[in-house]
């Protein structure tokens, strides 16, 4: 039987492997402090992180990439048997590639308003918060708590903008 704490420890690895690839796309200049991580049964599908700048593709999103990159390695374009990890409350375009996708799980860290201080708005979060499609959402939504969500908005103000 597994511990109260299973899902919490599960959780916390993913997350930060997340936040993890979020610095990597900075550090490698491939794109913006964000990172995604999709799992099923427990096994890292893909771990990447933002190529908007790499690829010169506005719509190459850490979700965005993970997705793709899953649903090729995988052969099929439903990962309803799959959980992603987003080091970041996702934007409306990576949420509803999310939907679409028919992913069970989305676990993120920083909230969308640790962006605010980088100009971006809050149109994510608002949506996310039940004005569009995302109070519709049949997917179970995370955020994580405490050392968790600290350690993800970290590596947000991390971007040298």
């Amino acid at each position: 039987m597994e511990g109260p704490n299973v899902d919490q420890d599960t959780d916390h690895i993913f997350l930060k492997q997340s936040v993890e690839e979020a610095y990597e796309g900075v550090d490698t200049k491939d794109g913006y402090p964000f990172g995604a991580v999709i799992v099923r049964d427990g096994e890292v599908v893909v771990s990447c992180h933002n190529m908007v700048r790499k690829n010169k593709d506005p719509t190459a999103h850490a979700e965005m990439t993970a997705i793709r990159m899953a649903c090729e390695k995988l052969d099929t374009e439903k990962l309803s048997d799959c959980e992603i990890y987003a080091s970041c409350e996702p934007c409306p375009m990576c949420f509803a590639a999310i939907q679409i996708t028919g992913i069970k799980r989305l676990v993120y860290g920083a909230r969308a308003e640790a962006l605010t201080p980088m100009g971006y708005g809050n149109f994510i979060s608002d949506a996310l918060r039940g004005t569009t499609s995302f109070e519709k959402a049949n997917l179970e939504i995370k955020q994580a708590e405490g050392d968790d969500a600290i350690m993800a908005e970290q590596a947000l103000l991390s971007w040298p903008n």
